[in-house]
């Protein structure tokens, strides 16, 4: 028993898999058709957005104690404003995918240039960012959606391949893939680990900390940019408000995930995955259920402060648990 508890208590994705097999009985409880398979796949499209922010959200938190990045929901939108804009100028979708990608790399590489190399919070400098995008998006579009995608762009978030949704399929797993082998197969992760853990004794371990935590940023904004692009095909527009309230859902997934606001270098992405689709089960299963928006909210910041304390509590419990 003790060596389940303590398993348990270092792995957070084992402890989330529970927790998400009762958050399903439960939402069951309320609305017994939510277990419906086609139903489940469904819910999860609308996580798709939500898990790439989550993942550049941990990989900031990760990179530096205490850290954060508020400005990804703002990133979302301007992205999306971006795609919207250069489309309606070109014609030409491909070419302005490609500049909304490097035009949110652009975003987080300013967040990272400010923190990363100038030493400057994380939390002040995001906060800044995040009205700055935000209002630059509103002045772009004087506030009105951008329409007008050809109807071909609707493939990758309202279609499906052998039952599996699109932007699951062709961008969420790829993306997935491709940042844990980077986090957990090459030098970058382990610098991320390293720099979060102890800046100072990873600059004696060759570790560019400064550049590190610039490259964490470029990579946040890269994740927000493909969430836009998602949104936007979902939507079928680009609206200035696209990713309004999307940086506290992240947050909320990387700290239920196990990633420690107060202590850089711990965490894995493992327990985010699995934060995401607790989250986004039970946004769309409360609603199902006819739960009021406001108290969907409620329980969302309720989460957010319960998944702190947990992160505190089973950090001490390992510990104490390893001294015994």
């Amino acid at each position: 028993m003790k060596k389940l508890m303590l398993s348990m208590a270092r792995s957070r994705a084992k402890f989330l898999v529970l927790l998400l097999i009762l958050e399903l009985l439960i939402l069951t409880i309320l609305n017994p058709s939510f277990m419906k398979i086609r139903n489940l796949v469904e819910i999860l499209q609308f996580g798709a957005t939500l898990f790439l922010l989550a993942v550049g959200e941990a990989l900031v938190i990760m990179s530096i104690p205490g850290g954060i990045d508020i400005s990804i929901g703002s990133i979302v939108s301007l992205s999306c404003v971006t795609l919207g804009w250069f489309y309606r100028a070109t014609g030409n979708l491909f070419l302005s995918l490609i500049i909304t990608l490097a035009a949110g790399c652009c975003m987080g590489a300013l967040n990272g240039v400010m923190v990363g190399i100038f030493n400057m919070p994380s939390l002040i400098v995001t906060l800044g960012t995040q009205y700055a995008y935000a209002s630059l998006a509103l002045y772009i579009t004087n506030g009105v959606a951008i329409s007008g995608f050809p109807e071909s762009f609707e493939w990758l978030s309202l279609k499906q391949t052998f039952g599996i949704p699109n932007q699951i399929l062709f961008v969420v797993i790829p993306v997935l893939a491709a940042v844990l082998f980077l986090i957990y197969r090459m030098r970058f992760g382990r610098e991320v680990y390293l720099t979060g853990d102890n800046a100072e004794a990873a600059k004696f371990a060759s570790v560019k900390t400064k550049k590190t935590i610039f490259f964490v940023f470029v990579l946040a904004g890269l994740l927000a940019a493909c969430g836009a692009v998602i949104n936007c095909s979902w939507l079928m527009t680009a609206r200035a408000d696209a990713g309004s309230g999307m940086e506290m859902n992240a947050i909320t997934v990387a700290m239920l995930g196990g990633i420690s606001a107060v202590q850089g270098g711990r965490g894995h992405l493992s327990g985010v995955i699995v934060g995401t689709v607790i989250i986004t089960m039970l946004n769309s299963g409360l609603q199902m259920a006819g739960i009021n928006s406001i108290w969907i909210l409620a329980i969302t910041g309720l989460i957010l402060i319960l998944s702190i304390l947990m992160n505190a509590g089973m950090t001490r419990f390992v510990e104490k648990m390893l001294k015994a």
